[in-house]
């Protein structure tokens, strides 16, 4: 089964970089990681993968990325954080392209599992308008109202899985992702989610000298965020399960973004001025993942500690920071649409 053809749609981009890596690890010798963008802008890059330079949303590209595949990840999307999906709906509703050509793709290539990354946009917004939330349970998803655009693609993809499952046999896992975080990702450009924003606002500061940070809302708005490491052992247990439903794949460790920027501040050993955009996207006010069907299911949940998982980040960021400072790195271009903050926006893939 190692030399069977694993294919990750979006391997260019954080979590598809990470999980083609993993395979390699693990021994599997026959791997396509497939991305939009150029080989010199993705995330990760190995010479023992088979890298692919493919719009998705073209059925022919997907046609192309599945054939001869026995699984297929289909991380690929056009993302980012609050402040990229908030003002880019459009773009992010045309992901469903994506989805649509590689699930008829996977279909008729006889893929044997195919896995979708979704994401706890999907949920529905009255049951986040509190930051003292109650944990997302999966039923929660209906009756639908998500996230408008990303969120709404989202959920249509979710259900683009089922129908496939059911009309043409195709075994579908589906996980919905809550904020997952960690080194190799976006730290700097618009699309960044808001740990790495923060890790990166915090080194600057520090840096420079100029102690003040600029935080995206109030900051009493509460999240959870997943380590990488976890995120990969959710969807590998999740993808070889018989689960065939939506599941969440996300820490249960709440935390508000003021306290997320407390842990980043103690990390690197700083205290700084804060400043409140009131006006800036921010999302929902509280959303955490409830896990007592993974936990029942699949005898698992995401266990990494946000503060080990943060220092690790933090420790990654500052060195691209530095390496960027000193010249040895070369600079990220600004994406002109999205907009970036401490609560600021992961990479496009796909």
């Amino acid at each position: 089964m190692q030399d069977d053809l694993i294919v990750v749609a979006g391997g260019g981009g954080f979590i598809g970089g990470h999980m083609v890596a993993d395979y390699l690890r693990r021994g599997y010798t026959n791997v396509r990681s497939v991305d939009i963008k150029p080989i010199s802008e993705w995330q990760q890059v190995f010479e023992e993968a088979d890298n692919v330079v493919a719009d998705l949303k073209e059925r022919e590209e997907c046609i192309r990325a599945c054939r001869g595949a026995r699984e297929v990840y289909t991380l690929a999307c056009d993302m980012g954080g609050m402040g990229f999906i908030e003002n880019n709906k459009a773009l992010c509703m045309l992901s469903v392209l994506i989805n649509t050509h590689m699930l008829m793709a996977a279909a008729e290539a006889g893929v044997e599992r195919y896995f979708y990354s979704s994401s706890a946009c999907v949920y529905n917004a009255d049951k986040q308008v509190n930051e003292d939330v109650i944990p997302l349970r999966e039923a929660d998803a209906y009756p639908g109202m998500p996230e408008d655009g990303y969120g709404w693609e989202k959920l249509f993809s979710e259900r683009m899985c089922r129908h496939f499952s059911e009309d043409f046999g195709l075994t579908t896992r589906v996980a919905r992702f809550h904020n997952v975080y960690g080194p190799e990702g976006t730290w700097d450009g618009g699309r960044e989610k808001a740990p790495a924003a923060i890790c990166r606002k915090v080194i600057h500061a520090k840096t420079t000298g100029c102690h003040e940070i600029d935080i995206w809302g109030d900051g009493h708005q509460t999240r959870s965020f997943m380590y990488i490491d976890d995120c990969l052992k959710g969807v590998d247990l999740l993808t070889h399960s018989d689960v065939d439903v939506p599941i969440n794949v996300g820490s249960s460790e709440l935390v508000t973004i003021n306290g997320l920027v407390d842990m980043v501040e103690e990390i690197a050993g700083v205290k700084l001025k804060r400043t409140h955009n009131l006006n800036a996207p921010k999302g929902v006010n509280g959303r955490n993942s409830d896990n007592t069907m993974i936990q029942e299911l699949l005898g698992w949940q995401p266990s990494i500690r946000l503060r080990d998982g943060m220092e690790r980040t933090y420790a990654w960021i500052h060195d691209q920071y530095m390496a960027r400072l000193n010249g040895t790195a070369a600079p990220i271009v600004a994406d002109t649409n999205a907009a970036a903050g401490a609560n600021g926006s992961a990479t496009r893939s796909g």
